[in-house]
């Protein structure tokens, strides 16, 4: 029969090693996982023909698309990337399954059952064989970026190397819950100044466009004089009527010179410093920033994963140019051993609250408690911050759309009064 090494972790984190006869690699994790280990590496032992021939077949069942790099692999796929509240469902639902007792193929064999909206289940049986044929739970989700994003694979390479993982797959769980309620926030914010907008361009351009034409012509009939408020509105009503394919020209223009900007390296930061620096809503911008940020370090730092990879996770999920030169800066000054307050306060970018946070837990050995706690302030600040935006843009909705439905009354008002005192004469 076959010989399989293995190595394994028990739940403590101890290492275990040693060589099974099995059928295959598939009977050899399986026979693991029923000895309450999580199987780090399984392997065909070296001088075992049998195990070597066993594992042609499988080699020759290889998926094509698993051969291609990850990148391509993501291109290729026409899944969507699913949203923080359906990754923080899924990771929820594993942890459960795994807390409850069940070794790792058979909780992967269940989340292909379980309703995980936005994941489909035949990711969870891709990750289900990878496991089977030997591969970590982490190296399986490194195949899937487009639903599995580096913080994700890192964490859960952190509670596999550490035996924690049910512990890790519910950090990450809060982490994503938490930034789900973040962007809820965000859109329950502008869902009220959008519709509004929407409402009153409707109704404006419905006036210029139906009822201004119709009101025209009986003026015109009775050749009176029109105020200057009507000739304008006139002349605007004329503009659309006449030339509303040269105003899709440029708008259409405008959009594409200012996603051509957008792209440019530098007008992605001229963007990303006036969104930081903008009036009410810039505050708002970086007080997410700021919590995102420590909210993201202090989940890897907590679950094993060293600073300056976590570092760069942080970095690159960043969506602010500025922010991640910053974090940047800072990785490469931490990389020459320096701490992780000094390179912060020196970018000039991060609060001075902040700095003063991390020093502390620095000083206390606690860095990502700290990180953890500023993200905390940041994200109850940002909820006060929304609020106080929400109550200045309601007012200044009212005040404009009453201004411009005013126009539109005023305009067609006087010239009534203009044909009435002409009628009179």
């Amino acid at each position: 029969m076959p010989q399989f090494s293995y190595k394994a972790r028990r739940r403590t984190g101890e290492v275990v090693e040693g060589v099974l006869d099995v059928a295959d690699r598939s009977a050899a994790l399986l026979h693991i996982e029923r000895l309450g280990l999580f199987p780090v590496l399984v392997d065909a032992a070296k001088g075992s023909a049998a195990a070597a021939a066993s594992e042609r077949p499988a080699a020759a069942k290889t998926n094509f698309r698993a051969l291609l790099p990850p990148s391509l692999q993501a291109a290729l796929s026409k899944k969507r990337k699913p949203k923080l509240q359906e990754l923080a469902t899924y990771t929820q639902q594993l942890a459960n399954l795994l807390n409850s007792g069940m070794p790792l193929t058979v909780a992967l064999n269940s989340m292909t059952h379980l309703e995980s909206k936005g994941i489909p289940a035949d990711i969870s049986r891709d990750l289900r064989q990878d496991v089977m044929e030997g591969r970590s739970l982490s190296d399986s989700m490194a195949k899937q970026p487009r639903i599995f994003s580096d913080l994700y694979v890192n964490m859960v390479r952190a509670g596999e190397s550490s035996g924690a993982l049910v512990e890790v797959l519910r950090r990450m769980a809060d982490h994503f819950e938490r930034f789900a309620q973040v962007q809820s926030k965000f859109s329950s914010a502008l869902v009220y100044p959008a519709f509004v907008g929407v409402v009153g361009i409707g109704i404006m351009f419905f006036f210029m466009t139906y009822m201004l034409p119709k009101f025209m012509t009986i003026f015109e009939g009775m050749n009176v004089p029109m105020p200057v408020m009507t000739q304008i509105l006139i002349g605007i009503s004329h503009a659309f009527a006449r030339y509303w394919w040269l105003m899709l020209i440029v708008v259409a223009i405008a959009v594409i010179l200012f996603k051509r900007f957008q792209a440019s390296t530098e007008g992605r930061r001229k963007l990303d410093q006036w969104k930081m620096s903008a009036p009410v809503f810039g505050k708002v911008i970086k007080l997410n920033l700021f919590g995102q940020f420590a909210s993201t370090l202090s989940t890897l730092l907590e679950n094993g994963v060293p600073v300056l990879t976590a570092l760069k996770i942080t970095e690159q999920i960043m969506p602010n140019v500025i922010l991640r030169e910053a974090i940047s800066k800072t990785r490469e000054e931490v990389t020459d051993g320096k701490t992780l307050a000094q390179p912060l306060a020196r970018s000039k970018v991060f609060p001075q609250l902040m700095v003063d946070l991390v020093k502390i837990g620095e000083d206390t050995g606690d860095v990502p408690g700290a990180l953890r706690n500023i993200a905390v302030t940041y994200e109850n600040e940002l909820s006060i911050a929304l609020r106080v935006m929400m109550n200045m843009i309601e007012p200044v909705m009212i005040v404009v759309m009453a201004l411009g439905v005013g126009f539109l009354l005023l305009s067609v008002l006087s010239a009534m009064f203009a044909m009435t005192a002409n009628i009179a004469r």
